[in-house]
């Protein structure tokens, strides 16, 4: 390779290796792009009934932040004194199964004994696990400041990106050549409107989770119904992995009652997310953002590959951003135009029916082949 190649070469890994090394920090920034975008949407609505456009962006933000503030409002009461209670009852509960053990010895052969198990040895052999999840225990606060500081950083970029959204979208547009930068608008634009698609789609089927959550609880008698219910719902804006997440406090509160309630719980939530999988969000997503099934299963394994946590809860967003893109520009501006220029290329002509015109062609150079572009301009002065 010539001296610019290996230039460029160089160029692009080291480019590659510096957006590797700042991925997390990308994507927090789309995060904060994402939020922004929801909440812009939301400011047109206001500004089309007559609304401006300070008092729209005001608006929006207060919604996000009375929407917070109930979330948090709705669980943590609830949970805080359901665990409490937990903490308690869960030593009486191992106490209730060591006299159920003790008096099981009494009732069974001998030879059975040594097969029953021992609580106390059990407790013995977990403590050592317990002190190492103790000892964590600042790791665990450093890990949450963490979040915390992380989750203050995506809301000062969304507010920075809301204040003034086209000052940065024509930053972003400037980065590409100018005969390219219209398409990029236009992509830009279709990526807004399926973000908007989504959120509505990921809002619709929260909502349906969750009040199908808070009907089978109440059902069932489990305390925190609307609480765990609301939690559920939040919960699904992670696929796959928050539905089950969801279910380990509701069936930690429904224990505190009946064992019973806490296997209705497990299978009442089953019920729920085989709903939500096989029929709310294929149904909803397909309407909004057309999105296969497989290909979000796919791009969910692939973030949380190569990004953690951070990449799975921003998963589907990024798919419905990758897909315009690549359908775009990969597969309109590149597949499909590379197979009219080769079709371009191809038009040439093999044989001639004059000869004067294939003398034309061929003198000076006996070496040229009788392949050519068709020039009508020449064929008519040779006719």
């Amino acid at each position: 390779m010539k001296l610019g190649q290996w230039i460029g070469l160089i160029a692009i890994v080291l480019s590659l290796y510096i957006l590797w090394q700042i991925r997390e920090v990308l994507l927090l920034v789309f995060a904060a792009v994402v939020l922004a975008t929801t909440l812009n949407r939301l400011a047109k609505r206001f500004q089309r009934s007559g609304m401006k456009r300070g008092f729209a962006v005001l608006l929006s933000v207060a919604i996000f932040f009375a929407g917070i503030v109930g979330f948090f409002w709705l669980i943590v009461p609830p949970f805080a004194q359901q665990f409490q209670e937990l903490t308690y009852r869960v030593p009486q509960g191992f106490g209730r199964f060591n006299s159920w053990l003790d008096g099981l010895r009494t009732r069974i052969p001998t030879e059975l004994i040594p097969y029953i198990p021992d609580l106390n040895s059990l407790i013995q052999q977990a403590q050592p696990i317990a002190n190492r999840v103790l000892g964590n225990s600042f790791a665990f606060v450093s890990g949450s400041l963490e979040i915390v500081l992380k989750v203050l950083l995506v809301l000062v970029l969304t507010g920075m990106t809301l204040a003034n959204p086209v000052a940065y979208r024509k930053v972003f547009v400037r980065l590409f050549p100018s005969f390219y930068r219209r398409r990029v608008e236009g992509i830009l634009d279709q990526c807004e409107v399926s973000l908007g698609g989504w959120v509505i789609g990921a809002l619709i089927a929260m909502g349906v989770v969750g009040l199908m959550s808070v009907i089978g609880l109440s059902i069932l008698g489990v305390k925190a119904a609307l609480a765990l219910g609301v939690l559920a719902g939040f919960l699904n804006l992670i696929p796959n992995l928050g539905p089950t997440l969801s279910v380990v406090p509701a069936m930690a509160i429904a224990l505190l009652d009946e064992p019973w309630k806490a296997v209705a719980v497990l299978i009442l939530y089953f019920f729920i997310q085989q709903i939500e999988s096989n029929f709310i969000t294929p149904i909803v997503m397909a309407h909004q953002v057309s999105l296969l099934p497989a290909v979000t299963l796919i791009s969910q394994l692939f973030f949380v590959t190569f990004f953690g946590f951070l990449g799975l809860f921003l998963a589907l967003p990024l798919t419905v951003v990758a897909k315009i893109w690549v359908q775009e520009v990969l597969i309109k501006d590149v597949l499909d135009q590379w197979g009219d220029n080769h079709r371009k290329e191809t038009e040439f002509v093999m044989v001639s029916e004059s000869p004067e015109v294939d003398d034309y062609w061929t003198a000076g150079s006996p070496d040229i082949k009788k392949e050519r572009p068709i020039d009508h301009d020449i064929l008519q002065k040779e006719d």
